[in-house]
């Protein structure tokens, strides 16, 4: 039985990944920071199923503890200040989690298990205002907020343990990918639950800010599929995951209000506060080379995507159990 380690095991794809690896046969060691309230929502169908321990990206010791104890045969780093207005307001908290803290997981792995495999969660949000139509591993990076830059950081870093000290060390440059497990500080789940909303009469508006920023969005459970097969290839690599297709927030918007049976144009409002200071306009990605390399291919449609998350956002809101939270369907 392999081990594997995840940090950022509570979030979304932390989530949908210990899945696929206890559908495939792991023992799964997933780490979360201490806190004072409840953070295990997305997981509390895998509590009897999984180790959770406490660690911490921004405490080198606690990560060398956790490598002595469970000696991991692949580590998933999903830890981050993911939210990217968040980084704007805290950007040296973000630079800590988001950046170093890849160099303090990189130097436990170095230090105690160098032949585990690596894998670092690396973002299309390092492309920023982009050089190149669409963007693939050869892109030049251009990143546009302090989560951006930080993400950057933690994919050279990993680059540079990999090539100085022959780890197995890969990271997947993966594009926007949602579900309903998503935060709903994010566009998309902000976007599907209020629809859900409004189609109940719990609210009349949503409120929204560029409306023309265009992003390449697929499903979270294929992309953790990706992240596995990374990691069972013969020599490490990094890799574009992306859908390879655009859409702007107002399509979005279209999409998710037309699942509800509603139109969007009579509910959605334009505020500025939600206006980012640098605005990332257009990320398209080319995963050419995961698709030959690893064989991946995305299963889930932006459009299926979308009516997934209002139909489970419509039942959540009834107090169901909605059917997008319950466990993915295994590859």
């Amino acid at each position: 039985m392999k081990t594997a380690l995840i940090t950022g095991i509570t979030g979304q794809d932390g989530s949908y990944l210990a899945e696929l690896l206890l559908a495939k046969g792991y023992r799964v060691v997933g780490m979360q920071r201490r806190t004072s309230t409840e953070t295990v929502g997305r997981i509390s169908h895998l509590l009897d199923r999984i180790d959770l321990v406490q660690g911490d990206l921004l405490d080198q010791l606690s990560l060398i503890d956790l490598f002595q104890r469970f000696q991991p045969d692949e580590v998933y780093n999903l830890a981050a200040q993911s939210f990217v207005p968040t980084s704007w307001q805290q950007p040296v908290l973000t630079g800590e989690f988001t950046a170093i803290g890849v160099t303090r997981i990189l130097e436990a792995l170095r230090l105690i298990k160098p032949d585990a495999r690596f894998y670092q969660a690396s973002s299309s949000e390092m492309f920023g205002k982009v050089q190149a139509v669409p963007q693939d591993e050869s892109t030049p990076f251009y990143p546009r907020s302090p989560y951006g830059i930080s993400k950057l950081y933690g994919h050279w870093i990993t680059i540079n343990y990999r090539e100085s000290y022959d780890l197995f060390a890969c990271s997947g440059i993966l594009f926007n990918h949602e579900s309903p497990r998503r935060g709903l500080e994010f566009v998309t789940r902000k976007v599907t639950h209020g629809a859900a909303r409004i189609k109940l009469g719990l609210t009349d508006t949503l409120a929204l800010g560029n409306l023309d920023a265009q992003r390449d969005w697929g499903y979270a459970p294929d992309y953790v599929y990706a992240m596995w097969l990374m990691l069972q290839q013969d020599q490490p690599n990094d890799f574009v995951v992306a859908s390879g297709r655009t859409h702007t927030v107002q399509k979005l918007c279209e999409l998710a209000f037309a699942a509800a049976d509603l139109n969007w144009k009579d509910h959605v409002t334009l505020d500025e506060r939600f206006l980012r200071p640098a605005e990332v306009d257009l990320l398209v990605g080319d995963a050419s080379t995961a698709r030959s390399q690893l064989g991946w291919e995305p299963s889930v449609s932006f459009e299926e995507m979308v009516e997934i998350m209002v139909d489970a956002d419509i039942k959540l809101l009834r107090g169901e159990r909605p059917e997008g939270m319950q466990q993915a369907i295994g590859r």
